[in-house]
């Protein structure tokens, strides 16, 4: 199969591409700097909107994975960390949809990734794929990220919008930025504790993005986490299990306010209990269902 990739450099594109080029695919990658000069690099500038399409033509991809987005959790946010944000994953997805629709032999399928922040913050409510938008800054640019995919589903172009959770992965992410404190004694609850964490470890994303490129059937959103959500206080003491540490230094929310600012009540504060609904209808098996495993296999 002949794949294009955007992301590649990132925590899951990084996973992702040794199993492709161990299946014996043929990779082309979407790159930001024209310099690189590597093999089936075609340029792309995500956050001004364009793209090599003359590139694409030529590489001709049997399917599509586009994984790219400005990091959400780096820096904090303001005005124009947010634009980039917001940029970088719909004007990006819009060019990258429309020159696919424009393809004299559009591949078969775009796998594009999204995110549960679509939900927002709603407490204990299970949420499904058919779950409404939630409200605020991360809901609403994930609506129009998946929007974004538009012109290749009029195409014909099967889309496949991966709303990811929190990725686990001592390599990068959330769990990477934990590590230290937590081997410090320093781990401890945020908040008041009880916010759900959608967390999914990075041994199954990589296997559900393989999952939704084979199977036909699969479209549209797809909760790409952990059949179990747990709250941060469970996530936090299981943690702390596993590394053997303490877990008695807690960081209030205002604290994380004065810390974070808006990114706070986003991302550390939010209370979002996906499920994977979809992905146990087409038959998906986790490798990793339960967080304790999880956690005793990413950190070895």
């Amino acid at each position: 199969m002949r794949i294009l990739l955007s992301g590649s450099s990132g925590l899951v594109g990084s996973a992702l591409t040794p199993l492709l080029q161990g299946r014996g695919d043929e990779l082309a990658t979407l790159v930001r700097e024209k310099s690189r000069g590597g093999k089936n690099e075609i340029y792309w500038q995500p956050n001004f909107g364009s793209v090599d399409k003359p590139a694409i033509e030529d590489f001709a991809p049997d399917a599509v994975v586009h994984l790219a987005g400005e990091p959400i959790a780096k820096g904090r946010w303001n005005p124009k960390k947010k634009q980039l944000i917001k940029d970088s994953r719909v004007l990006g997805t819009q060019a990258l949809a429309n020159s696919l629709a424009n393809l004299s032999r559009p591949p078969k399928v775009l796998i594009c990734a999204s995110a549960v922040g679509y939900y927002g913050t709603r407490g204990d409510e299970c949420l499904t794929e058919q779950s409404p938008r939630g409200e605020g800054f991360l809901p609403e640019v994930c609506a129009e990220w998946e929007a974004a995919c538009q012109p290749a589903r009029d195409k014909g172009i099967r889309v496949v919008n991966l709303r990811f959770g929190m990725v686990l992965s001592p390599k990068g992410g959330a769990l990477k930025k934990l590590l230290t404190p937590f081997k410090l004694g320093l781990g401890g609850v945020l908040g008041n504790g009880r916010q759900y964490m959608s967390w999914i470890a990075l041994d199954d994303v990589v296997q559900v993005i393989l999952f939704a490129l084979q199977n036909d059937k699969l479209s549209g959103a797809v909760n790409t986490v952990a059949p179990q959500a747990v709250t941060n206080r469970e996530f936090t003491k299981t943690l702390g299990r596993v590394m053997w540490r303490p877990t008695l230094f807690p960081l209030p929310a205002s604290t994380a306010r004065m810390l974070f600012g808006e990114m706070a009540d986003a991302l550390l504060l939010a209370s979002t209990r996906a499920v994977p609904e979809r992905l146990g209808q087409a038959g998906y098996a986790f490798q990793f269902p339960d967080l304790k495993p999880a956690l005793k296999h990413l950190l070895r």
